[in-house]
C-alpha cells in the first residue's frame, strides 16, 4: 500500500484490496502499548494507520482503500462516512440493524463492534481501510482493549444472523461500497 501510494500519479487507478490476514494485532500510529493486555504468541505490528490496537485473523474481511481523495474531491470524514454507511446498508440487507458512531469510528450492532476502520492519508490518497468480523475466533479481542476502549465487546456477522461465507460477504460488501461510493468508476 505504501509503495503503491508513494509511486502513484494522477493517472493511477483507485483500488480496493480484499484480504484475509493470519492472526496479528496491529497498533496504529497513536496506539498505546497499554491497550495490549496479553499478545501471547500473536505478533504485534506497529503500522502507519490511525487508531489504536485491533486484531486481524482468519474469518475477518479486510478491505484496503487506495483512493485518490483529491481527485474525487472527498474529505477524510466523507470517506469514513461512506465506508460506515456501506457496511450499515449491507447489514440492513440481511435484516440486521447497525449504526455508526462519529465519536468512535466503526460499525456497531447492539453496542458491539462488528467493523473497525483505520485509515491513513498521504499525498491526498488513502491507505488501510476496514475490517468486518464475519466468522472468526473472537476470543483474541479479549487480549486487547479493542480500538483503545476497555471492555468494548465485539461481534461478527455469524452471531447476528448473517450466515454467508467470507467470499460471499466480500462480494456483497464490495458491490455495496462501489455502488455507494461517489464517482465509483475506476475503483
Amino acid at each position: 500500500m505504501q509503495d503503491y501510494t508513494k509511486h502513484r500519479d494522477e493517472n493511477s487507478r483507485d483500488e480496493l484490496w480484499i484480504v484475509e490476514h493470519p492472526p496479528v494485532f496491529t497498533l496504529g500510529r497513536n496506539g498505546k502499548q497499554a491497550h495490549i493486555l496479553d499478545a501471547g504468541n500473536i505478533p504485534v505490528i506497529p503500522i502507519d494507520r490511525g487508531g489504536q490496537v485491533t486484531f486481524h485473523g482468519p474469518g475477518q474481511l479486510v478491505i484496503y482503500f487506495l483512493i485518490d481523495l483529491k481527485r474525487r474531491k472527498l474529505g477524510v470524514r466523507q470517506l469514513v462516512t461512506y465506508i460506515e454507511d456501506s457496511i450499515v446498508k449491507f447489514l440492513a440487507s440481511h435484516q440486521v440493524v447497525a449504526n455508526s458512531d462519529p465519536k468512535a469510528p466503526g460499525v456497531y450492532v447492539n453496542k458491539k463492534k462488528i467493523a473497525a476502520l483505520g485509515l491513513r492519508i498521504s499525498k491526498g490518497c488513502s491507505t488501510h481501510g476496514l475490517s468486518l468480523n464475519v466468522d472468526m475466533d473472537l476470543s483474541n479481542f479479549k487480549r486487547i482493549n479493542p480500538c483503545g476502549y476497555k471492555g468494548l465487546e465485539v461481534t461478527q456477522c455469524k452471531n447476528v444472523g448473517v450466515n454467508l461465507s467470507l467470499e460471499e460477504v466480500a462480494q456483497a460488501l464490495t458491490h455495496q461500497l462501489i455502488t455507494f461510493f461517489p464517482q465509483a468508476e475506476g475503483v
